[in-house]
């Protein structure tokens, strides 16, 4: 694609056309951001900016330049191809810096949040054979804590401070090894295929321990379907996703697609009490083009006056991590003139279904499969359902999609429960309408069965959120002695209004108006939050496990809420 106006190709083209060559050998830090370095050392990769307004700007040659010299560190100190190294570092740029390093390494990285625990942490580094952690000072005691029980932990980092027994980043850079750019004469260093494993993503499930979701070096090629396509990006474009470093996300918008293309990110460094609507100044001040978060963003910003802001300069929008209700779709392009462009996929895939600006948006609508990407619906034995109903998504395996993981590190029941026949089952579902768009529906462990119904909650959700007192809603089963469960309801209200029961009856009403009758939620509690994963998607596993809780208590009769609502 070129940098000049120009209509973007129709879905049909673009999957006869569209292709990514993945070569024997590939290594995203020497072939992209070396490549973009040595082809223009003036070329602009990141603008970072802190809560306090602090600004740094780095080019593709100061990144060439630190990843080197962070390569050359984790060589004094042992790390080489095929070792597992974590980075526990918040949006600060040694996050990207050694990210670089331990890709042209050949050492397989693993994200990680800083919000971990001491015992999430020994779970991650015992399960995945960590020899090096990558953190800040402030997070140092909590390694200190389990380092005993963690055999396999040979190095610790931090790129801030000096501590005994740490390797000291600020220490290391005063005394640096030489430098070379040359890396891969070094001692040490040796060529990555592409299909080498690349990084590991620990994603948590709704029940256990979080699985080890292991990606090859071709993962950022498949990248591309996310950035120049869902994304819409051009090399002189600046983009901002707003995500945490220890998340999926921030491979899909903060680093590989983004640069293969030769795009501009813009990272806001997010540490302390966090409110969306700081995001609207930068967005104007910066001229941000391309914008993409999660609903639970996009769910906070429309309740600020959008028309303050000169928005000008964003020309597309975009949102993934859980479906979108059309509501907030509708409030956005009233406020902004944009419409969000949704997008499906896992921390186990890609972008793999979109709406791309080629296509006409639906709004709720997932969007159709991207190119190079063969994906049904299947039912429960494997075969093909119509239009119109419920399937589970079933991604073609053969060929294997660019971009699609390798599989669960150690985990060999659940690889066999989720490729079968062919097909990779993400373990959600949804339906498709006759023109090929899909509609999620839900995991296959949110569907609500009541009364011999099935009921997907986000439908519900979407429902509720069309109401002017509703800010936020999740829609889980609530256990109930005569239907085995009945649909429940819990709302965040907007500033200003508060419970009652005439409420409680008006948002029954509404449900039933928009939806089918029987999917109204016959319990509603009123609450101050949702819980919510470090990405922004609704833990309703924790609200059904509450009610739950609450029904073996014998208080399910008993809701807290307001209201039971009638037939």
């Amino acid at each position: 694609m070129g940098d000049e106006e120009q209509k973007p190709p129709s879905y049909e083209d673009l999957c006869a056309e569209f292709k990514i060559d993945v070569p024997e050998y590939y290594n995203f830090g020497f072939d992209v951001i070396d490549a973009w370095a040595k082809k223009d050392r003036n070329k602009l990769a990141m603008i970072w900016v802190d809560q306090k307004g602090n600004e740094k700007k780095y080019t593709f040659f100061d990144l060439m330049r630190l990843s080197n010299q962070a390569v050359n560190i984790c060589l004094k100190y042992g790390i080489k191809k095929g070792d597992r190294v974590m980075l526990m570092l918040p949006r600060t740029p040694e996050w990207w810096v050694f990210v670089i390093a331990l890709i042209k390494l050949g050492a397989v990285y693993c994200p990680a949040t800083t919000m971990l625990t001491p015992k999430d942490l020994k779970y991650r580094i015992q399960a995945a054979d960590i020899r090096m952690i990558i953190t800040m000072a402030e997070h140092a005691d909590k390694v200190e804590e389990i380092r005993e029980e963690c055999p396999t932990l040979a190095v610790r980092l931090m790129i801030d401070g000096v501590r005994d027994g740490w390797v000291s980043y600020p220490v290391e850079l005063d005394y640096p090894a030489p430098c070379s750019h040359k890396l891969v004469n070094l001692p040490g260093m040796h060529r990555t295929k592409a299909i080498d494993p690349l990084l590991i993503f620990f994603t948590s499930g709704t029940t256990g321990e979080p699985k080890m979701v292991v990606h090859n070096h071709s993962y950022p090629l498949g990248h591309l379907v996310t950035a120049q396509l869902w994304h819409d990006l051009h090399s002189n474009d600046l983009h901002l996703t707003i995500s945490d470093t220890g998340w999926g996300k921030s491979a899909w918008g903060k680093l590989f697609g983004q640069w293969i293309v030769g795009a501009c990110i813009f990272v806001y460094d997010i540490r302390g009490r966090f409110h969306a609507t700081e995001i609207l100044p930068l967005l104007e001040k910066y001229g941000v083009t391309t914008f993409c978060c999660p609903p639970t963003i996009y769910r906070m910003l429309i309740l600020a006056d959008l028309d303050k802001f000169d928005l000008a300069d964003m020309r597309h929008c975009c949102s993934a991590g859980e479906a979108l209700n059309p509501e907030v779709i509708r409030a956005w392009e009233e406020g902004t003139g944009r419409t969000i462009y949704e997008g499906y996929g896992q921390t186990e895939t890609v972008l793999c279904i979109g709406t791309l600006p080629g296509m006409k948006p639906k709004p709720g609508s997932m969007g159709r499969p991207m190119p190079g990407w063969h994906i049904e619906l299947h039912d429960d034995d494997g075969n093909p359902v119509g239009v119109g109903e419920e399937g589970r998504i079933a991604i073609n395996v053969e060929p294997r999609p660019v971009g699609l993981f390798s599989g669960y590190l150690n985990n060999s029941e659940e690889n066999r429960k989720v490729f079968s026949g062919g097909f990779y089952y993400t373990g959600d579902k949804a339906y498709m309408d006759e023109d090929g768009y899909f509609w999620f529906i839900g995991r296959d462990d949110d569907v609500i069965k009541s009364s011999g119904y099935r009921i997907g909650p986000f439908e519900v959700e979407s429902a509720i959120m069309e109401h002017p007192a509703v800010q936020e809603a999740a829609v889980v089963g609530s256990p109930d002695v005569l239907r085995g469960l009945v649909v429940k309801a819990f709302i965040v209200l907007k500033p200003g209004y508060r419970p009652t029961e005439s409420l409680v009856k008006d948002i029954q009403k509404q449900v039933k108006r928009v939806t089918a009758p029987y999917k109204y939620p016959r319990l509603i509690e009123f609450v101050e939050s949702l819980p919510k994963t470090i990405s922004g998607k609704i833990k309703r596993h924790e609200l059904r496990e509450l009610e739950m809780r609450r029904f073996m208590d014998n208080n399910s009769r008993d809701s807290p809420g307001i209201g039971e609502g009638g037939e």
